[in-house]
């Protein structure tokens, strides 16, 4: 374990002898590259924030309780328990939120618990769909983010599903 403490070091090094040998100037390289990243960061930043916004007033809101107790006879319909609904629903919006739901129901329910794993597989196998989509479609020309966030969201909900699945299986 200590010599993969070595490999970003080392990558670092190895970048910097390369582009010595090819007479590159590395500050000079890097300061460019931060300015190309500024218009972009000013184009990203409206879609964060009101993905942001969003997704704490539907957590304060309570809507995303309700929304939970809608969808919990479907969820179960498919094997996916309904302690970890909010967690496939905070997900798509926040990393961060679904961090907190997920270390809640760790806390809550043991770490070796049924529940706490199908979390984990659900977590570790979906994306913030919503986060990811404000970035990209916010720097590209063509905007037809909604079939590509349906089929994100149908991609999530069947890892959740298979991955409770095998849970119950292992």
């Amino acid at each position: 374990m200590r010599y993969l403490a070595l490999i970003v070091p080392l990558l670092f090094v190895g970048v910097f002898i390369v582009a010595t040998v090819r007479k590159v100037k590395v500050y000079d390289a890097f300061t460019q590259g931060v300015k190309g990243a500024i218009p972009l960061i000013v184009g990203i930043f409206p879609y964060l924030a009101a993905i942001f916004m969003l997704t704490e007033l539907f957590e304060r809101s309570g809507l995303s309780a309700l929304l939970c107790n809608f969808l919990a006879p479907a969820f179960e319909f498919f094997g996916v328990p309904r302690e970890i609904i909010r967690l496939l629903i905070v997900k798509p919006f926040s990393g961060s939120g679904s961090t907190a739901v997920f270390t809640e129901i760790v806390e809550t329910y043991g770490a070796d618990s049924y529940i706490a794993r199908c979390a984990a597989v659900c977590y570790g196998s979906s994306e913030t769909v919503f986060y990811i989509g404000a970035v990209y479609f916010s720097a590209v020309k063509e905007k037809r983010l909604a079939a590509a966030t349906a089929i994100a969201l149908i991609s999530s909900l069947i890892a959740a599903a298979m991955g409770c699945l095998f849970c119950r299986i292992m």
